[in-house]
C-alpha cells in the first residue's frame, strides 16, 4: 500500500506523523451525540438490557440476558440502540470494547448504565477500535481506582480526522478487508470445531471398539455402547472402582498458593482436564478427611453444573501428592490391580453423555452418585488397556499440534485486522479508491 505524499507531526505520540492535510481532533469540538443508558431490572422478558459483557468481539453477545419492562424503555430518553449507533463499553472488565450496529437482532434494546453510545459515522468507529485509541483509554485508566472511561475522557478523545469524502474512502476500504479477514478467521474457528470432534471420535472408538480394526466383534448387551470386541466384557463403574462424593467445604477464597494438600474445588477442577503440577491451589490439615483423599491415577467427575455440556465433566489426577476432594465431585477411585486410571478418564469422556439422561434441574443440572454406579463401560483386558491409552494419547497429540498450529493462526489474523485498522485510520498508509 502506499503512502500519503507528506506528513506533519500530530504532536501526539501515540498517534505519530498523519497526512499533511489532516488534522488531529476530540469529541468536544463535533457535533457527534454521545450518551450513556440506565437500567431498572425485570423479570419480565419485555426489553433486553445490553452491558459491557454483551459486547464482545464487536459483536453482540446473547449470554446471560437481563431485561427491562417495555413502560421503562418507552419512558427512557437515552440508550435506545438503533443501526448506525457506535457502542462502547464504558468500565467493567471489558472497558474501551466497542461495536458498529449493523443490524437490530431484536426491534427493541436498551443500554444499562456501563456503555455508551455514539451517534457518529462508520469512520469513528473504527477510529475507536484501533490502537491509538485502545492506548488512550488505557492510559486515562492508569491513576484511576474503578476502570472507567468518563464523560471528560471521551470529549478529550484525540483522533485524526481526514476530509468526508476520505472518510467515507476508508471505511468502505476497511468494512471490505475486515469482512475478508473475518471470513478467514470464522473457517479457522471451524476448523479447531472439527479438529475437537475428531478428538472425540478417535477416544470414543478407542474405548469402545478398541484399535485393532481387524477384531472379531461381539454385542455388547447395552444400547449406547454397541458393539464391543469379542474378548472384553461390559462392566458397572462400581465393579472396577469406588465411588466417593465430595463433601469437603473449602470455599474459592480459602485455596493457597502453597499448602499441603492439593484443593480440588468444583469451581476451578471443571475448567481443566488434567490436575498436573500446573494445577496449584492447596489447602492445610484443617480441611482434611481420609474419607475425601484422591491419589495419583483417580478420577474426578463433575455432579453439578449450569449447563448441561460441563456435566460430567471428567478431570484425571496426575500428581503423586495427596488432593481432598471438595463438593459438587464424585471420585472414582481406580483399583489399579484391574483399571488403568487414564483408560477409565478417557472411557470417562464417553459415558458422561450417556449420564446425562439422568440429568435433573433447571437453572442448575446435576446427577447423583447412584445414576453412575449403574453405568456401564466397556473393559478389556488391563494390558490392551494401556495399549489404547497409548494410542489415544498418541493421536489427540497430533490433532493438538493442528489446533495449536490453527490457534496461532487466528491469533496472526486478528493481529493483521487490528494493524490494519490502526495503520489506515491514522494515515501511515493511503487507501485508493476503487
Amino acid at each position: 500500500m502506499k503512502r500519503y505524499d507528506s506528513y506533519k507531526d500530530s504532536g501526539i505520540e501515540w498517534i505519530g506523523e498523519i497526512p499533511s492535510h489532516w488534522e488531529i481532533k476530540n469529541l468536544r469540538k463535533q457535533p457527534f451525540n454521545f450518551e450513556v443508558g440506565k437500567r431498572k431490572e425485570t423479570e419480565e422478558k419485555e426489553v433486553i438490557s445490553i452491558g459491557g459483557e454483551h459486547i464482545q468481539n464487536e459483536k453482540f453477545s446473547f449470554q446471560n440476558m437481563r431485561f427491562v419492562s417495555n413502560s421503562f424503555f418507552e419512558d427512557s430518553k437515552n440508550g435506545k440502540i438503533k443501526i448506525g449507533d457506535t457502542l462502547l463499553v464504558k468500565d467493567g472488565a471489558t472497558i474501551g470494547k466497542a461495536m458498529y450496529v449493523s443490524k437490530m437482532p431484536y426491534e427493541k434494546m436498551l443500554l444499562n448504565e456501563h456503555v455508551y453510545k455514539i451517534e457518529a459515522n462508520k469512520f469513528l468507529y473504527y477510529v475507536i477500535i484501533s490502537n491509538p485509541s485502545q492506548f488512550q483509554f488505557w492510559m486515562n485508566n492508569q491513576s484511576s481506582a474503578q476502570e472507567s472511561i468518563t464523560s471528560e475522557t471521551l470529549k478529550s478523545f484525540n483522533f485524526c480526522w481526514p476530509e468526508k469524502s476520505e472518510q467515507l474512502t476508508i471505511s468502505a476500504y476497511l468494512d471490505k478487508k475486515t469482512s475478508e479477514i473475518d471470513r478467514m478467521i470464522a473457517d479457522k474457528e471451524e476448523l479447531l470445531k472439527l479438529y475437537e470432534e475428531e478428538k472425540t471420535a478417535v477416544i470414543n472408538q478407542a474405548v469402545t471398539k478398541g484399535i485393532n480394526p481387524k477384531v472379531k466383534m461381539k454385542d455388547s448387551g447395552i444400547e449406547w455402547l454397541g458393539e464391543i470386541p469379542e474378548h472384553w466384557e461390559t462392566v458397572k463403574l462400581n465393579g472396577i472402582c469406588n465411588l466417593v462424593r465430595g463433601n469437603t467445604n473449602f470455599k474459592k477464597d480459602e485455596l493457597l498458593s502453597e499448602g499441603k494438600y492439593v484443593a480440588l474445588q468444583y469451581g476451578k477442577t471443571y475448567k481443566v482436564n488434567e490436575v498436573n503440577n500446573k494445577y496449584q491451589f492447596y489447602v492445610n490439615d484443617e480441611f482434611y478427611k481420609a474419607s475425601q483423599i484422591v491419589n495419583y491415577g483417580d478420577v474426578i467427575f463433575i455432579s453439578t453444573s449450569e449447563t448441561i455440556e460441563d456435566l460430567g465433566h471428567s478431570v484425571y489426577y496426575n500428581r503423586k501428592d495427596i488432593g481432598l476432594l471438595g463438593g459438587e465431585q464424585i471420585l472414582l477411585k481406580t483399583r489399579m490391580e484391574i483399571i488403568n486410571g487414564k483408560y477409565l478418564y478417557y472411557s470417562s469422556i464417553t459415558f458422561a453423555k450417556e449420564l446425562r439422561k439422568y440429568a435433573t434441574g433447571i437453572k442448575v443440572f446435576r446427577f447423583n452418585i447412584n445414576d453412575l454406579k449403574k453405568t456401564y463401560i466397556a473393559f478389556p483386558p488391563i494390558k490392551e488397556q494401556q495399549s489404547i491409552v497409548d494410542f489415544i494419547e498418541s493421536e489427540t497429540t497430533r490433532i493438538d499440534t493442528k489446533i495449536k498450529d490453527t490457534q496461532k493462526l487466528i491469533e496472526l489474523l486478528k493481529e493483521y485486522r487490528t494493524a490494519l485498522i490502526s495503520e489506515v485510520v491514522t494515515g501511515k498508509v493511503k487507501v485508493i479508491q476503487d
